[in-house]
């Protein structure tokens, strides 16, 4: 097999986000199966980051596992075009298509980068792009769709429904999703089935050998109180502050000493008077010890996010042995919960209420939820059992794209 090339449009050993972590996990287990990997994306560093600024410099190197990285140059772009744009696409205004070809034209793009694939394609098997959204994936696919697999990690989203993309996306060799209510909506958006397009439910490949101690967390942290664990991306997009409103509520009508602690990258506005009176904590990014020591000590983790494909907090918080909340508008995440019957999950503040009081006052019930959700990330999402259906799934592509050749 020759190299297999992941385009993405940052990359980073310490960047949060649900698809940043996959790709790393999912390259470091193939890498480990002595699959030939490498990463090509741009300089810039996050999502968050400036697009327009070239973060790291352009050139080869290698990360911790010894995986090669490419680096190319962000192609300069017209940001208040782009802004304008995106706007429609946030308020769920329709955008016509000659509008979708500047946005896609105006978002993270790298000339270079089209430019590398295009002259070495043949030193590569497939490329493989992750996320779906973004112009490193829609430009890069187009110049080789047959030998091309996506990984999406699709939301229910206006950008999802582009006309662009519906166009495209159908005649890449494949796509791997992460679950299968994303991809009964990917089918549903771009007729895969009609095309006859491959597909993958994998998931994301975990170490479920995780080790945690709750004890450890309160004596480094100094957090003794029963707390609710809020553990990713900090922003609005999250829908975090529906959380941190619900809490707000949740204490005020319960007299208890329950508490809130975030962790993970990004920033969100505390109520001051949340802040002075310790009811939220806002730790931070820290280290993975620390998350699964801190999701070890918790009553129970909340995802309230409704744009989830997978949610890899979630495994990991079960693989720590304990329940999860999360929001019953994610299709995603509450298919999750009820296959395994690890947690609950709410659509308003009275189900939000109800649920907390069930976590707090039936605790062994919660501890049976714990593990149950353990036992389901074990058997469906263990990096063996992935990172083999990866490998039999881009070598099925491969052998057939030879097989096209002597047609």
């Amino acid at each position: 097999m020759k190299k297999i090339g992941f385009v993405t449009p940052w990359y980073g050993d310490n960047i949060s986000g649900g698809a940043e972590k996959m790709l790393r996990e999912t390259a470091k287990n193939l890498h480990r199966k002595n699959i030939p990997v490498e990463i090509l994306t741009t300089c810039a560093r996050d999502f968050n980051s400036d697009w327009n600024k070239n973060f790291h410099r352009s050139g080869v190197t290698k990360n911790k596992n010894n995986i090669i990285i490419r680096r190319f140059k962000i192609k300069k772009r017209n940001t208040a075009e782009f802004d304008r744009i995106n706007k429609k696409f946030m308020e769920n205004i329709p955008v016509p298509i000659a509008e979708e070809r500047i946005f896609l034209r105006e978002m993270i793009n790298s000339t270079d980068l089209y430019r590398y694939m295009n002259k070495y394609s043949y030193e590569y098997s497939l490329f493989v792009f992750i996320p779906y959204m973004f112009g490193t994936t829609y430009y890069g696919l187009r110049l080789f769709p047959e030998k091309s697999v996506l990984i999406p990690c699709l939301h229910d989203e206006p950008y999802a429904y582009m006309k662009h993309f519906k166009k495209i996306f159908p005649e890449c060799a494949g796509i791997i999703f992460n679950s299968e209510p994303e991809k009964t909506l990917a089918e549903k958006i771009y007729g895969l089935q009609k095309k006859g397009t491959k597909t993958l439910t994998a998931g994301i490949g975990i170490d479920t050998d995780i080790k945690c101690n709750a004890d450890d967390f309160r004596r480094k942290f100094g957090i003794n109180q029963p707390f609710i664990l809020y553990a990713g991306r900090k922003d609005e997009g999250k829908n975090i502050y529906t959380l941190i409103n619900y809490f707000l509520k949740f204490i005020e009508n319960h007299r208890t000493d329950l508490r809130l602690v975030l962790v993970g990258g990004g920033s969100v506005k505390i109520p001051h008077e949340s802040i002075e009176n310790q009811r939220i904590t806002d730790l931070g990014f820290i280290s993975s010890r620390d998350k699964y020591n801190a999701m070890c000590a918790s009553e129970f983790l909340c995802q309230p996010s409704f744009n989830e494909s997978f949610s890899l907090v979630i495994m990991e918080n079960w693989l720590c042995g304990r329940p999860v909340l999360v929001h019953g508008k994610c299709d995603v995440t509450r298919n999750f919960v009820s296959e395994s019957n690890g947690g609950l999950y709410f659509e308003n503040y009275r189900e939000f209420e109800l649920c907390t009081e069930y976590f707090l006052n039936n605790r062994n019930s919660a501890e049976i939820m714990g593990k149950n959700g353990k036992n389901y990330v074990k058997s469906r999402f263990d990096k063996e059992t992935v990172t083999e259906k990866y490998i039999k799934f881009f070598r099925e592509i491969i052998n057939k794209n030879k097989e096209n050749l002597f047609l």
